[in-house]
């Protein structure tokens, strides 16, 4: 895990965090996001959704059968006003066998999960190429 020191001196900042692809190291991440969103005063109620949908993206991470990498990689972005965050595992990880609002399908029911607890859910690529799920949450003051 990094800080970007520079970056947080400006008002921005940044934690990145690697993790194998295995659910034992699940709690790493949510662990990690934590103490993120306790240093930028999120309330209580606010740290467990965020840690929330970051576990309930690692799962999905874990669970897909497109990931070609044996890694997980977490991003966190945040300011005074949000915090966005980044999960990838490869190539393919969020978009393969999920549609939005299908909560008959567990892996569909955790994507809802995360767009219910977070203020903004999209689909994008790290800059390594890596498809990632990005999920913002507001800090509210």
């Amino acid at each position: 895990m990094a800080l970007n020191n520079s970056a947080a001196g400006a008002g921005l900042g940044n934690v990145e965090l690697r993790i194998p692809r295995r659910p034992e190291f699940v709690a790493v991440a949510r662990l990690t996001v934590s103490g993120v969103a306790s240093r930028l005063s999120f309330s209580y109620e606010d740290i467990e959704d965020i840690k929330i949908a970051v576990a309930e993206a690692c799962t999905h991470a874990i669970q897909s059968k497109a990931v070609v990498t044996n890694e997980i990689r977490m991003l966190c972005i945040f300011d005074d006003s949000h915090l966005a965050i980044s999960i990838g595992s490869g190539r393919g990880a969020f978009k393969e066998g999920v549609k939005t609002g299908d909560v008959a399908n567990a892996r569909s029911l955790g994507i809802f999960l995360i767009e219910s607890l977070m203020d903004d859910v999209s689909y994008a690529e790290m800059e390594d190429g890596t498809e990632c799920i990005r999920m913002v949450k507001n800090l509210l003051r």
